[in-house]
């Protein structure tokens, strides 16, 4: 599986390691630059399928950096990171050349769903899978082997949360946000349910013990 290709500029470097390592656990190959000429230089140079940049950057700021790329040709997706929600800044954002503007601070998983968001709007294709499983987000298609396995749409979202996060373990929380979102206001047990449903339907198809119970903590595929 080719992984998504991804560029975080962002000076503050424990927040950007942190995020690397999120967005690596979610599936996306992440490379840092702290600095905006270097990411300015790296974005030129190497191939991305999307950059995420940091407004307020040393050296130069995001706000040159997207409007440089711009002016060279670059049609990467930019999805701009900013302390500022004034919609001066928003707007100024997006005239220099970004496609998305997210304000810090933010949940994870809505900078995932943008993520996915610009990704499906530059036509990549993104395909998941472990061992038998292979899931395709464009055609909403899972198979295991040969054999198509039909799932609800909160379905398919909790198994593309488990193969995102493959070879560790997602919490009941976790998960809840991945796939209802952080505002959704019910108990952790809703999880556990609907990993029954799934688990009930992959074993049909051959692949029951895909998914692992990690007690006291969530599920994990891979670990």
């Amino acid at each position: 599986m080719g992984l998504m290709q991804l560029l975080l500029v962002e000076d503050e470097r424990r927040f950007a390691h942190l995020l690397a390592r999120r967005l690596q656990d979610a599936g996306y190959q992440t490379a840092v630059a702290f600095t905006g000429t270097d990411g300015l230089q790296r974005a030129s140079t190497e191939a991305w399928d999307l950059a995420i940049l940091d407004v307020m950057l040393p050296e130069m700021d995001g706000l040159t950096v997207a409007q440089t790329l711009r002016e060279r040709g670059s049609q990467i997706p930019i999805l701009m990171l900013t302390a500022k929600d004034a919609v001066e800044d928003r707007v100024a954002g997006l005239h220099a050349g970004a496609d998305d503007y997210l304000v810090k601070p933010f949940a994870f998983a809505e900078l995932l769903a943008r993520v996915e968001a610009l990704a499906r709007r530059a036509g990549r294709s993104k395909k998941l899978s472990f061992g038998p499983v292979d899931m395709d987000l464009d055609a909403h298609r899972v198979t295991v082997g040969s054999e198509p396995v039909e799932l609800t749409p909160k379905e398919f979202e909790l198994l593309e949360a488990l193969l995102r996060g493959a070879g560790r373990v997602l919490t009941r929380s976790e998960i809840k946000e991945y796939v209802w979102g952080f505002t959704f206001d019910a108990p952790t047990k809703v999880v556990d349910l609907y990993v029954h449903y799934l688990r009930r339907k992959l074993e049909k198809a051959g692949a029951g013990e895909l998914i692992q119970t990690v007690r006291g903590i969530g599920y994990s595929i891979g670990r």
